[in-house]
């Protein structure tokens, strides 16, 4: 069987802290920069990386590192999630309006 993915989402590529698009609720991962060991995905340092809660309200510490330039995927109910830009461009593509 096969299955197309029915939901529209919004999108916005977060640059790192340093980018121009400021999304409030991604905090810095390690803002004291003591962590410059490179991610496993990305290779930036970890001290570049951010942090966005879950916000289903499973648990109070519960969320997902965002690697820079990472999408972040916006639902209509408006949970955010990271996705990493490969899985993106393989996944969703703009609707023009």
């Amino acid at each position: 069987m096969k299955y197309v993915l029915k939901d529209t989402v919004e999108a916005i590529q977060w640059f790192g802290h340093r980018g121009q698009i400021v999304i409030p609720e991604i905090r810095q991962y390690d803002p004291y920069g003591e962590n410059k060991k490179p991610c496993p995905h990305c290779l930036y340092p970890m001290s570049e990386h951010g942090w966005i809660q879950d916000t289903d309200g499973l648990s109070e510490g519960s969320g997902s590192v965002v690697c820079p330039y990472d999408w972040i995927i916006i639902r209509k109910n408006g949970t955010k999630y990271p996705c990493k830009p490969d899985i993106f461009e393989a996944t969703y593509e703009l609707v023009e309006e």
